[in-house]
């Protein structure tokens, strides 16, 4: 009796190519980011995925430290098939692989800033876009300074129920504070940078446009997405998107959970529009599996970094 066909498995390690999709059952195997291969060498690979595991410059409830180990467990039944709403393998021609973690001492907190900068630098200096899953928020502050030193101030697109511009002390940086450092410190020019979804009051806005959650429902999806387009410009931009952005019916899973936020449809939509937008950097913060349901949170925020993914690859397939 001839052998039967046997279906690939485990491409996050054994895969032959950093192209196309896996096509390896969702439920079983290794876990990658949408299966992609883990690695660290860079040539040739136009992305990089990069976790990090680490949430004790949190307010309120913790566990995002386990956002990205979550985020890739959710993303596996994403992979295999023309990704929604780009009806193309996002994988055709973009090299995409997934470095693994960001490589953190818990015994010396007060390091892990420069840390994440550090190791997050390395890989921007080499030229793959870097596709950041957190983990708290005050880890955007150490993103947004290697990407600064690369390209200049960007223009910050922040989704999030919060400002983030609390208690902007230059010896201290926590996930309320990153925007507020980031302004003054000037890696991100505020004239260009909005902040979509914000839910909640800090005593300053340090000069970046708001488009508040009640607003969105009056102003309609097109009027929001014209509103960043202007914003942000032509220059350099950031996407962060903080998974709090979401009502807490979509994105119970996190650690300042705010109602009356977006939908997860809404934000797809958002998202998918700001292809003109030159993002050079992307991150999806603040998952903590601990309080979700159903993988409910861990999912959307597989499919914000798969959208996010899927924008850079339109671009490369425009290009032919």
């Amino acid at each position: 009796m001839a052998n039967p066909p046997q279906r690939p498995t485990d491409n996050a390690f054994a895969g032959e190519s950093l192209y196309g999709g896996a096509q390896e059952p969702t439920y079983s195997g290794a876990l990658s980011f949408m299966r992609r291969r883990y690695a660290r060498e860079l040539q040739g690979v136009d992305l990089v995925v990069w976790g990090i595991p680490f949430d004790s410059a949190t307010s309120n409830r913790p566990g995002a430290r386990f956002g990205p180990q979550a985020i890739r467990r959710a993303s596996a039944i994403l992979d295999g098939d023309p990704q929604y709403p780009f009806a193309f393998d996002p994988y055709e021609r973009l090299a995409v692989i997934d470095w693994g973690d960001c490589g953190i001492d818990h015994g010396r907190v007060d390091l892990v800033p420069a840390v994440v900068e550090s190791q997050a630098a390395a890989i921007v200096a080499a030229g793959p876009m870097l596709l950041t899953l957190g983990g708290d928020h005050s880890a955007t502050y150490s993103l947004l300074k290697a990407h600064a030193a690369k390209h200049g101030p960007l223009a910050l697109v922040q989704f999030d129920a919060h400002q983030d511009t609390w208690n902007p002390a230059p010896d201290r940086i926590d996930h309320g504070s990153f925007v507020a450092r980031a302004v003054s410190d000037g890696l991100i020019d505020a004239e260009r940078s909005i902040q979509i979804g914000i839910r909640t009051h800090a005593p300053a806005t340090f000069g970046v446009e708001i488009v508040f959650g009640h607003e969105i429902a009056t102003l309609g999806l097109a009027a929001v997405v014209e509103k960043i387009l202007r914003r942000a410009g032509q220059g350099p931009a950031y996407l962060s998107f903080d998974i709090d952005a979401l009502d807490p019916a979509f994105a119970p899973g996190t650690g300042t959970p705010v109602a009356g936020g977006l939908t997860t449809r809404e934000a797809m939509m958002l998202l998918r529009a700001l292809g003109p937008v030159d993002f050079v950097g992307f991150d999806v913060m603040e998952v903590s599996p601990p309080y979700d349901h159903a993988d409910i949170t861990a999912l959307a925020g597989a499919t914000m970094a798969m959208t996010m993914i899927g924008l850079v690859a339109e671009k490369r397939r425009a290009r032919g």
